[in-house]
């Protein structure tokens, strides 16, 4: 099993990233982006389910992140638009099986990418 998360970089406030997660010997049916800026916790972004496509966002990012998935290439991909300072922090992606209610729970993800670390700044 291997996850890569790539795509984090500088940005200004205002602008957009793409960030891709690429899930190589995954069976899990969920994959999940979530966030841990300094000092901080991870928290949830968003997920999506492999099979259905069911989505799920964190409040923070309704309405400016979408989360896609092309089973083909086994990538997840979120689009990150109208960033903010609030946005810094390391995205890491991951996979779980646990009950679509428990999906924003990090303790219930069983693999994790390393990790990309985006930056928005003025």
């Amino acid at each position: 099993v291997q996850l890569q998360a790539s795509g984090g970089g500088l940005v200004q406030i205002g602008g957009s990233l793409r960030l891709s997660c690429t899930a190589d010997g995954v069976t899990d049916h969920t994959v999940g982006w979530f966030r841990q800026a300094p000092g901080k916790e991870r928290e949830f972004v968003a997920a999506i389910r492999r099979i259905g496509g069911g989505t799920k966002y964190a409040d923070s990012a309704k309405g400016r992140f979408t989360i896609s998935k092309d089973n083909a290439r086994n990538t997840v991909t979120l689009q990150m638009n109208s960033l903010t300072p609030e946005d810094t922090a390391v995205y890491y992606c991951g996979t779980t099986r646990v009950v679509w209610s428990a999906i924003s729970d990090p303790s219930y993800y069983n693999y994790w990418g390393q990790g990309t670390l985006v930056t928005v700044s003025s």
